[in-house]
């Protein structure tokens, strides 16, 4: 990026300033996100310079795209951002003094562009593999678990029905509509390494298979994967089945394996942590698209962009 500014765009004009903690945020993200790794990942799909209008910057356009996974903004929303954030601006290179913010409009077409050729699985996976060869490699535990994500249930829009692959499921006493996020998560790490979605009445042991990466020498999870022994000796023969089990019916209560249930759960709480980024930091609590497909993409974006989060400290620690 061209390193001059205009005065639009300079610093030291303010008496007063403060390193807000949006401002030391985009600091830490421009140092682990690995933009040229990522940028190579997309290249190839991205458009050339022809007769028409140039096309934007693909690095300003991925730093948009992250921009609105970090803050939970719309396509309008996060141009909008830009305007009123000068950190943004700052993060994304853009000086108002010389040109204006890219319109929601070309925002939206890059973001086809990335679920057309299905980019958000490229790009988690490209994540994973930079983050190991920064030193950050998965143990051989894994902890699996699924999150409800709502989906509006409301027929009042223009096709008057509501989407038709999100379901209903329940959840103790109360009734939801959306899709499910099923992920695999590093005992050890935190780091996400499976990523799966699917109608919210599907039974999470029935995923089981597609969270497991086949080396694993633990697996844990809730009471939703117990009894699960002949799947985990075809698709991980090494693992010791640390899932939870039943330890109360009607008939009777076992508080030896509740003890154990317990001791599980000290590991297993851990996937909660990765929920609670996707949900409360990212603000990924109610899907923003219709289907799963599209929402599956957005999830394997949001969790390569938590797997940075999460890896960010242990690199700062080792010097990288």
């Amino acid at each position: 990026m061209d390193g001059q500014q205009t005065l639009a765009l300079a610093a030291g004009f303010e008496k007063h300033q403060k390193r807000t903690r949006r401002v030391e945020f985009l600091s830490q993200m421009e140092a682990v996100v690995p933009w040229r790794e990522l940028c190579a990942e997309i290249e190839p799909f991205y458009p050339k310079a022809g007769g028409g209008r140039p096309p934007v910057g693909l690095e300003r356009m991925l730093r948009m795209y992250f921009l609105q996974q970090w803050f939970n903004l719309s396509d309008p929303a996060v141009e909008e951002a830009l305007y009123d954030s000068n950190a943004m601006r700052h993060f994304v290179g853009i000086d108002l003094g010389r040109e204006p913010v890219p319109d929601e409009t070309t925002v939206c077409k890059f973001r086809h562009l990335l679920e057309r050729h299905g980019l958000g699985a490229k790009i988690f996976a490209r994540v994973n593999g930079y983050l190991e060869s920064r030193g950050v490699h998965l143990g051989t535990g894994t902890i699996v678990d699924a999150t409800l994500i709502q989906a509006p249930s409301s027929t009042k829009n223009k096709s008057e029905k509501r989407d038709p692959e999100m379901h209903s499921t329940r959840k103790g006493d109360q009734w939801h509509f959306g899709m499910k996020a099923h992920i695999g998560v590093d005992a050890e790490t935190k780091l996400v390494h499976t990523v799966v979605a699917t109608p919210a009445n599907t039974n999470d042991g029935k995923m089981l298979p597609l969270l497991l990466r086949g080396n694993e020498q633990a697996v844990w999870g809730d009471q939703a994967y117990k009894g699960q022994g002949k799947v985990l000796a075809q698709h991980a023969p090494a693992a010791q089945d640390l899932t939870c089990q039943q330890w109360r019916s009607k008939l009777r209560e076992l508080p030896e394996v509740r003890q154990a249930n317990r001791l599980k759960s000290k590991v297993r709480a851990r996937v909660e942590h990765v929920f609670k980024v996707l949900k409360l930091d990212l603000g990924f609590r109610k899907v923003r698209y219709r289907g799963i497909a599209k929402n599956l993409h957005r999830l394997q974006v949001s969790f390569a962009l938590i797997n940075l989060i999460t890896a960010k400290n242990r690199m700062v620690l080792a010097g990288q």
